[in-house]
């Protein structure tokens, strides 16, 4: 119920005041000054605006538990009713007593300041009602300049009566609980804690509602000068948050609140501060480069905010709450697989995204490197801030060449166009693109100073179906199909299942578009194939599910999805996919269930790639040196403690892709793939196939099947041997496209 000030209501209150005031004896100007303040309240303004107050952001995991947050202060608003009664009485006792009496102006304290202040010609005395310490509190939250500050803090007569004034008028909009749920919600207590909520769980892990006698003792005591006694600072600043603590217990007492039996009891006890970390941004998140690509998303997407500066203050200050599709179990599969692989010391960097096909819920997202800048001017240390995994839209940089993972595209393509599981040509030893390829604006883009070769570096080619040109990754066969089925036709196959280049620019169409000439990262790639396990059902990747801001109010981002191929197409991919674990390029390596994929090994090893998928999940894996692919090519290097002659798709990213794949999916039952309408795609001719076919099986008996597919997993590869990619005659051009 509300009071107005010894039952006068404001102008008697006032009145009565200045009577108070007018009795002192005049010394200097203090006539004029009591004329002045008379004045001053003729007419009351409106309250003062209030804006949002600024809250802490949170990013939660699938299951709703936090991983990281953002604030520019640390503060999380709650109801009275979330306030313990004992807080809220030890705030009153010591910092306005008589608040549920007055009206907005405690008529003691504030004739006792008025009187000593006028003689001394400045502030020396407070006499702030805690509705004007709301009303300082919120105009400083509303200053946008370090002018404004100062000026809603200073020292003058001038600003308290400012106060006095928008007090009373505060006093005449809200009821005293709604003004006290205000001041609970605004006041700074130290230690980085604006708000209640905030320095319960600063102070001692807890909540506000859960705040003991002599917990809201030692809150209550700190708001009235909380950098002196903030105690993340030292032990002699929380020797006085214990004197304060006392005294608010002593003052609780004397007002009745509570009995002095309960007083002394609370301040025998220690003051048990333990310091809850809150740590803002992505650096100290387990999860920082997904952290990274949900800020960034929140950054860059006009749907958060008209403008990148409006975006910022709502991430910063919005006080929102955003459920993302992160899966802990998936980010832990894909942080040690990478790590079990790659160090963090290495100046090659992996990276890894995992996307849930039917929906592109990102489920990881992994780099080996820790997150952070590295010491000093050291550059190539253990720790980067670009989100390699992601484009630069997303934190990360100008991605790595895809390599032969691009192939897929090609072969959906064919495979829409009607070509059979069987149906092949004769391939030559080496390919110039000098005709038959033009872009999707009808230029020819032939490159006739190109020479492709396969990636055994063999000078004979041979016939080869779409099944045999995928699994053992045949580049002139997938030039040549690509010439066939139309290079636009396969840059819009593409383009329909989310590729676009990592740094954003124009995808080049080009004739080795097909060998993964464009700079990718594995959220795209693990985008694009995700879709063939959804049986070609792309949905762009998403990293948020939902977002409530601090009105409770909640925003569900469903997913973005279309068909973008043939559900038939997709099966008759996944079955030739399937293959090159059984095959082709990853023959011997195996998660145990149905899989399908493709490796992708870079022209001069200046980067790696696996990409594979299950009907459940599907991840890309890219490796490279994060100093600069194209100076630091992946060959006699040590990677995790291991040499490698040369970094293979299959040798690298795929054994990366097999651990967390494994790890990640050991829960979830095996889903098998649609099989794929024979009717449709079986068979086909590929003239000679057959007997090359036959005269391999018989060539390669007793052989290692490492020289038929290169692409092996390091533990059975003979590091004795260069790879016959080195020893090419020095005549010979090597071809500036993958190779894989």
């Amino acid at each position: 119920m509300r009071k107005s000030i010894a039952g006068l209501g404001v102008a008697g209150a006032v009145s009565g005041v200045l009577a108070a005031a007018l009795v002192v004896p005049a010394v200097g100007g203090a006539g004029i000054a009591t004329r002045d303040v008379a004045n001053s309240f003729v007419d009351l303004p409106p309250p003062p605006r209030e804006e949002p107050l600024s809250q802490v952001t949170r990013l939660l995991d699938r299951h709703g538990k936090q991983f990281a947050q953002f604030y520019t202060a640390n503060r999380t608003e709650v109801p009275l009713s979330r306030v313990a009664p004992v807080m809220r009485q030890a705030i009153v006792a010591i910092e306005d007593a008589r608040f549920y009496e007055h009206g907005g102006m405690d008529v003691r304290g504030t004739i006792r300041a008025l009187l000593t202040n006028t003689q001394a010609g400045g502030i020396r005395q407070g006499g702030s009602s805690l509705t004007q310490q709301l009303v300082k509190n919120i105009l400083v939250e509303n200053a946008r300049t370090d002018a404004e500050r100062v000026q809603a803090r200073a020292q003058s007569i001038g600003r308290k009566i400012t106060e006095l004034r928008y007090a009373l008028a505060m006093e005449a909009k809200y009821t005293k609980d709604e003004i006290l749920e205000r001041y609970l919600n605004i006041a700074y207590f130290g230690a980085g804690a604006h708000g209640v909520e905030a320095a319960a769980r600063r102070f001692f892990s807890t909540s506000a509602a859960d705040l003991t006698l002599a917990q809201a003792a030692t809150l209550a005591g700190a708001v009235r000068a909380p950098n002196l006694t903030d105690p993340s600072i030292g032990r002699k600043q929380q020797a006085r948050l214990k004197q304060r603590r006392d005294t608010v217990l002593d003052r609780m007492a004397g007002l009745n609140m509570i009995t002095q039996a309960q007083a002394d009891a609370a301040k025998r006890t220690k003051l048990d501060i333990t310091l809850h970390p809150e740590p803002g941004g992505c650096e100290e998140s387990d999860y920082p480069y997904y952290c990274v690509y949900v800020r960034q998303e929140l950054l860059s997407n006009p749907v958060f905010g008209a403008t990148v500066a409006e975006r910022r203050r709502r991430l910063a200050t919005g006080g929102l709450v955003i459920r993302t599709s992160l899966d802990p179990r998936d980010q832990h599969a894909s942080q040690h697989a990478l790590r079990e692989h790659v160090s963090p010391r290495d100046t090659e960097a992996g990276s890894e995204a995992m996307v849930e096909p039917g929906t592109g819920r990102i489920r990881a997202i992994a780099v080996s490197k820790k997150y952070g800048s590295n010491p000093g001017r050291r550059k190539n240390g253990s720790r980067t801030t670009i989100n390699l995994a992601a484009d630069e839209a997303h934190g990360g940089g100008m991605g790595l060449q895809a390599g032969s993972t691009f192939k897929v595209f090609t072969l959906a393509t064919a495979l829409q166009q009607g070509w059979r599981f069987n149906q092949g040509f004769e391939t030559p030893g080496e390919l110039v693109p000098a005709q038959g390829y033009r872009d999707c604006s009808g230029k020819p883009v032939n490159d006739p100073r190109a020479r492709v070769l396969n990636a055994s570096g063999e000078g004979t080619g041979g016939p080869h179906s779409l099944e045999t040109g995928t699994w053992k990754s045949v580049n002139i066969f997938y030039m040549m199909l690509e010439r066939k089925v139309g290079l636009c036709n396969v840059v819009n196959t593409a383009r329909s299942l989310g590729v676009t280049r990592a740094d954003g620019g124009p995808l080049r169409e080009v004739p080795t578009f097909t060998l993964g000439v464009n700079e990718m990262d594995p959220v795209t790639v693990a985008g694009a194939f995700a879709a063939f396990g959804a049986r070609g059902r792309y949905c762009h990747p998403l990293a948020i599910v939902k977002i409530t801001d601090s009105e409770g109010e909640t925003t569900r981002v469903p997913p973005a999805c279309d068909q973008a191929v043939e559900k038939e197409v997709a099966d008759a991919v996944n079955y030739i996919l399937s293959g090159v674990f059984t095959k082709g390029t990853m023959h011997g390596q195996s998660i145990g269930r149905p899989a399908a994929g493709k490796t992708g090994t870079n022209n001069g090893y200046t980067s790696a790639w696996f990409a594979g998928y299950t009907p459940d999940l599907a991840a890309a894996v890219s490796v490279g040196d994060i100093r600069g692919s194209y100076r630091y090519p992946l060959e006699n290097v040590e990677i995790g403690g291991e040499y490698y002659g040369a970094v293979f798709g299959a040798t690298l990213p795929g054994p990366i892709w097999i651990s967390s794949m494994e790890s990640a999916l050991s829960d979830t039952a095996p889903t098998r793939f649609a099989p794929p309408d024979m009717a449709r795609f079986g068979g086909g001719f590929t003239p000679g196939l057959k007997e090359a076919l036959a005269k391999e099986k018989k060539k390669k008996k007793g052989r290692d099947r490492r020289e038929l597919f290169p692409g092996t997993h390091r533990r059975h590869f003979s590091w004795n041997v260069k790879p016959r990619h080195d020893a090419w005659p020095p005549d010979r051009v090597r071809p500036h496209h993958p190779t894989d």
